[in-house]
């Protein structure tokens, strides 16, 4: 599905800027405290994986993705897995939050019983080894499916139909359009391929190289 993080190429969000070196890794330190709290609660808690909680991001609606910051939109992807894995009734924080500001708000009744999904992967991290040999060499013309699969995807859509380079082929990797939704590793090779800014966003765009690493079912040779 097209996810609300697939923002490439989008206007009005002003330029991209690279971190300084003295930048410290969380700007505020509640930031910090939610990094650790949605990877606690990614795993331990909900049962979940990276790539459903990549899903669970771009699951969300707008307000939620984009008003609450960075680590705002983290905690409302917790929020979303701990609510799929019926370990909090629906509404049960914003309930607890209301309560605390002293309003008299009846709080959801907790889930009798966990929905975790029954998962457990085949080893730790997601890369993995896939005997059968690459399709494609580094300088293949390659062209990206032009297709809009159901659910979770890392197929974003400014570069569905585009024609890149494979540049470098990298480590093979679990399929997140799978994995996210506990259907299975599907490992896969995976390429770096390079497309030339002006292909995707058309002959006035600042040109420059973009790289991309694309999963093998994403792309067909290019004629």
């Amino acid at each position: 599905m097209s996810s609300i993080a697939n923002m490439g190429g989008t206007d009005g969000w002003g330029r991209a800027t690279a971190p300084t070196p003295d930048e410290p890794p969380f700007a505020e330190s509640w930031e910090g405290r939610a990094f650790a709290m949605t990877l606690l609660t990614m795993g331990r808690i909900s049962g979940r994986n990276l790539d459903s909680f990549r899903h669970a991001l771009g699951s969300l609606d707008r307000e939620a993705y984009l008003d609450d910051g960075y680590y705002g939109r983290w905690l409302n992807a917790a929020e979303l897995m701990l609510t799929e894995s019926a370990i909090l009734a629906p509404g049960a924080v914003d309930a607890r939050v209301r309560a605390n500001r002293g309003e008299s708000v009846e709080q959801p009744p907790a889930p009798e019983q966990d929905a975790k999904p029954d998962y457990k992967a085949t080893a730790a991290g997601s890369l993995r080894t896939v005997e059968e040999a690459p399709r494609f060499a580094v300088g293949d013309r390659v062209r990206v499916k032009d297709e809009d699969p159901t659910g979770h995807t890392q197929l974003v859509g400014y570069l569905r139909g585009r024609t890149g380079v494979v540049t470098i082929l990298q480590p093979a990797a679990l399929l997140p359009d799978t994995h996210a939704h506990f259907l299975g590793e599907n490992a896969q090779h995976v390429y770096a391929v390079e497309f030339d800014s002006r292909d995707l966003w058309g002959a006035d765009a600042e040109s420059f190289t973009l790289t991309a690493d694309m999963f093998d079912s994403y792309l067909e040779p290019a004629s």
